[in-house]
């Protein structure tokens, strides 16, 4: 499985955005430039965690997006499933049925265990993103970095709100 490079440019997003002081928003041109990713297709992303309730937007010459809960409320779970849909990862398509000794009309009495295997793997990534909120993102985002870099980059963000 693939996600889409939205999920990863939401996800640092969403980091920046849980920093921002109560009543502050962040333009989408200033993530787009802040992450060198392409402000049309952020703007989209953005667009899908603000439908799925989890940023909020304002317009005007301080408008721009924030987030909608406590960071601490909000998962990687819920992100990528607002960006990517909450489709399961399989989707088992019965290809048993197709084997040519089957007797006719005979039904399986249980899935077999390749999609029994695939669902509780899907169940397992999706408990591990549950698990995971933004609090937590911005502690481990911030891990490793030079104090000088994290005081810069936030003057940086604080000039645009």
């Amino acid at each position: 499985m693939i996600l889409k490079s939205q999920v990863e440019w939401v996800l640092h997003c969403c980091a920046i955005l849980s920093a921002l002081p109560e009543n502050k928003y962040l333009a989408t041109k200033d993530l787009a430039e802040f992450h060198g990713v392409p402000k049309e297709y952020l703007s989209k992303a953005l667009q899908s965690l603000s439908q799925a309730g989890l940023l909020v937007s304002t317009l005007g010459p301080s408008g721009g997006y924030r987030l909608a809960k406590s960071p601490s409320d909000i998962t990687f779970l819920d992100v990528i499933e607002a960006v990517e849909g909450n489709t399961p990862t399989f989707a088992c398509t019965e290809i048993r049925q197709k084997n040519p000794c089957r007797p006719k009309g005979y039904c399986e009495p249980a899935p077999c265990g390749i999609a029994r295997v695939m669902w509780e793997a899907d169940e397992a990534w999706r408990q591990s993103l549950r698990a995971v909120t933004l609090t937590d993102l911005s502690r481990m985002l911030t891990e490793g970095v030079p104090p000088a870099l994290l005081q810069k980059s936030f003057e940086w963000i604080m000039a645009r709100t």
